[in-house]
């Protein structure tokens, strides 16, 4: 078996979500998840086959946005992985109703920060063991920094 840390491409001014699932029908579910929650966000999505034709299928509102996800699918390379790239609009506003869809495994992360997928390698094919999601902790939160973090959700809305 072999490691491998895959960087991925986070869009400009978006994020990313990288999950697993377990059958073809997700990336159309994911679609409609997403337009029907929060039908301004441009997104695209790129799914992983782990059998059958093993193709990287493809939906999405933004052709950038699904060419993004698509080689971000591909360089992690396992099967049942899914990649949304969005933009206008946070993971935060999908992420309730991304794992509501039936299909849906598990969330490796949400994230608009550098992001690594750790994958291991073997005969049969690639499988996602994690990710490394930004940078690590620095400190501790003092009084200024909680004051930051109180101040900073008021102002874009998430807390009153």
């Amino acid at each position: 078996m072999e490691l491998k840390a895959v960087r991925l491409e986070i869009p400009e001014g978006g994020n990313i979500i990288v999950g697993q699932c377990h059958f073809i029908k997700t990336v159309e579910d994911l679609y409609e998840a997403i337009v029907n929650t929060v039908p301004q966000m441009k997104f695209g999505i790129a799914f992983n086959e782990a059998s059958g034709a093993c193709l990287t299928r493809l939906e999405g509102n933004d052709e950038d946005l699904k060419a993004l996800a698509c080689r971000n699918a591909q360089a992690i390379g396992a099967g049942h992985t899914f990649v949304i790239a969005l933009r206008e609009g946070y993971p935060i506003n999908v992420l309730g109703r991304i794992k509501e869809v039936p299909e849906v495994c598990s969330i490796f992360c949400a994230t608009a920060n550098p992001v690594e997928v750790i994958v291991a390698e073997t005969e049969q094919g690639r499988g996602v063991l994690g990710v490394v999601d930004g940078s690590s902790p620095k400190g501790v939160e003092d009084e200024a920094g909680r004051a930051w973090r109180h101040e900073l959700l008021r102002k874009i809305g998430y807390k009153r």
